[in-house]
């Protein structure tokens, strides 16, 4: 592998060829066939060229998002590129995310995850990242393998518990601290550790004073963009592998396919439930404070 601010060089099986033209394809390339290569994709932004050799040449301003969210997960199959910079803190620590806020439909899940010394550097090794990133195949397969080697701890709210908690606290803040408190409380119990990092997502105090509630002490680290951290990454594929599940057994419950956020799609499926339903249906399967709700009635 050779790498430099404009251009990413490595080798590729040949027998890996179509797959990466298809994936090039769908990603709005033109495809072409210069002499000595198998073909050469370009898009704005983008180049690559396969050559006979199998010497695998990227270019282009977009180098850096096509190898970390395409090349790495769909077809190489590892993060030497992404992560070669990466300087991992193998601090014993839990690291919390959620999945579902934004979605209209299915539950609020809050993953945590814990992890010291070599087992955050197995993570890495695993290839785990931000699940934002990362295709739903490779989320499944991590979250089966997270699950078997590290201590875990998931809170899932389905729709219902959460209106019932949502009206209870206010607002989605405090409830997400709930949350975070919950699952923290649990790792904390399993594993003593009390060393603990979120993605912040409100004002620092609120997740504080639900711990304080929980009379629970810890070293709380609140950041920005905390999925970096291998561990809140790994929560994140927890917590999102937990909120596809629920989500695709309401689809199955109900009949109609439920779609994730908050689209004209999803609005059109909520109306769909209430046709067939009614519109006591919605409670038990949607978040009801969302402005999605009044565009469905």
């Amino acid at each position: 592998m050779e790498r430099s601010s404009n251009s990413y060089v490595t080798t590729l099986p040949l027998s890996q060829a179509d797959q990466l033209k298809k994936v090039l394809i769908d990603q709005g390339c033109e495809i072409a066939r210069p002499p000595h290569t198998l073909f050469s994709a370009k898009k704005k932004g983008l180049t690559c060229t396969l050559y006979e050799s199998g010497k695998l040449v990227i270019q282009g301003k977009e180098l850096d998002a096509f190898i970390e969210f395409v090349l790495e997960p769909e077809i190489l199959g590892h993060c030497d590129y992404t992560y070669a910079e990466l300087k991992i803190d193998q601090t014993p620590h839990i690291g919390i995310d959620e999945s579902g806020k934004g979605d209209f439909f299915g539950p609020l899940c809050i993953a945590g995850v814990y992890a010291s010394g070599p087992d955050i550097l197995k993570l890495h090794q695993l290839g785990v990242r931000d699940s934002k990133t990362m295709t739903a195949n490779n989320i499944r397969k991590l979250s089966a393998a997270i699950r078997k080697d590290f201590a875990h701890h998931i809170v899932k709210i389905n729709p219902a518990k959460y209106n019932e908690l949502h009206q209870k606290f206010g607002n989605l803040n405090h409830l997400l601290a709930w949350g975070h408190a919950t699952t923290i409380e649990n790792l904390v119990e399993a594993t003593g550790c009390r060393e603990v990092t979120i993605d912040q997502f409100a004002a620092e105090h609120v997740v504080l004073t639900a711990l304080k509630r929980k009379n629970l002490e810890v070293a709380l680290s609140q950041r920005h963009r905390a999925e970096e951290d291998l561990v809140v990454a790994a929560a994140s594929i927890l917590a999102r592998q937990m909120f596809v599940d629920s989500l695709d057994k309401l689809s199955e419950e109900y009949g109609i396919k439920l779609p994730k956020g908050a689209s004209s799609v999803v609005i059109e499926a909520a109306k769909q439930l209430v046709r067939k339903f009614g519109t006591e249906v919605l409670p038990k399967i949607a978040k009801t404070h969302f402005k999605t709700m009044q565009a469905v009635l």
